[in-house]
C-alpha cells in the first residue's frame, strides 16, 4: 500500500479529491452525493439574514461603499 500524501503538503483541491475518494470507497456514490448535499448547502436562511443585513441600506450607502 502506498503511503498517503501528507495533508500539509496537499493543495485544497488535492485534499478535497482525496477526501471524496475515501467517502466513495467507504460509502459509495450515494454517500458522496449525500455528503456534498449536507456540506455544500450552507447553514441558516440566507434570504432572511440578507434582509437583516441590508435593512435600512440605501443606494447612496452602497455607492459610497464602492468608492472606498
Amino acid at each position: 500500500m502506498a503511503s498517503p500524501a501528507r495533508i500539509d503538503q496537499m493543495t485544497d483541491e488535492q485534499f478535497e479529491r482525496q477526501a471524496f475518494a475515501v467517502i466513495v470507497r467507504e460509502f459509495g456514490l450515494g454517500g458522496l452525493a449525500r455528503f456534498i448535499r449536507l456540506h455544500r448547502s450552507g447553514l441558516g436562511d440566507y434570504t432572511r439574514d440578507r434582509d437583516q443585513w441590508l435593512a435600512g441600506l440605501t443606494v447612496e450607502d452602497i455607492a459610497s461603499g464602492l468608492k472606498h
